[in-house]
């Protein structure tokens, strides 16, 4: 009997030290401070229109790295757009670059989740490489002088306010 509680124990105590670091680990804000300058692209838009990134100098710029089969990424496209067309007329810009080669199913998706800032497309995946993603959604913010500020790697509800607040300082820089 005793060997038998002795087992339940050390299973529970397995089983609270697994939940909090599971906790811990996954709960934290995601974000990373960053430096250097962010690197240069011109990429087409939704538009047909090609956007360089060096010409939004002066400008917040936020990167917004996405996928149309990325749970999280949908998630969070109605909230970027609520974003933009907050702080757009204050020097903001937020960008949207769809990693996917075959562009068919973003552009189907867009059509239900109708978003107003700029939607790029990275089919050969070369600015998705100059930025290092590893992660859907990844999202860079970017200062007025063209300055690798934030990152951050995932969305989970709660994201939005972080990025809001790192936009309104950089906006204030």
């Amino acid at each position: 009997m005793r060997s038998k509680m002795k087992n339940y124990s050390l299973k529970t105590i397995s089983l609270v030290v697994f939940t909090l670091l599971f906790i811990t680990s996954t709960s934290y804000a995601a974000t990373e401070k960053l430096s250097g300058k962010a690197p240069n692209f011109t990429l087409k838009s939704r538009s047909g229109k090609n956007i360089k990134l060096s010409e939004l100098r002066g400008n917040v710029v936020m990167l917004n790295f996405w996928a149309s089969w990325c749970g999280p990424c949908r998630k969070e496209m109605p909230l970027l757009e609520e974003i933009y067309k907050k702080y757009k007329r204050l020097g903001f810009t937020l960008l949207g670059v769809n990693v996917e080669q075959d562009t068919r199913a973003a552009k189907n998706y867009l059509k239900d989740v109708k978003v107003s800032f700029p939607i790029l497309f990275d089919k050969t995946n070369k600015t998705s490489k100059l930025y290092d993603v590893s992660a859907m959604p990844t999202t860079i913010l970017i200062d007025r002088n063209g300055k690798k500020r934030f990152l951050h790697k995932g969305y989970k509800p709660g994201y939005e306010n972080d990025y809001k607040k790192q936009i309104k300082k950089l906006l204030r820089e």
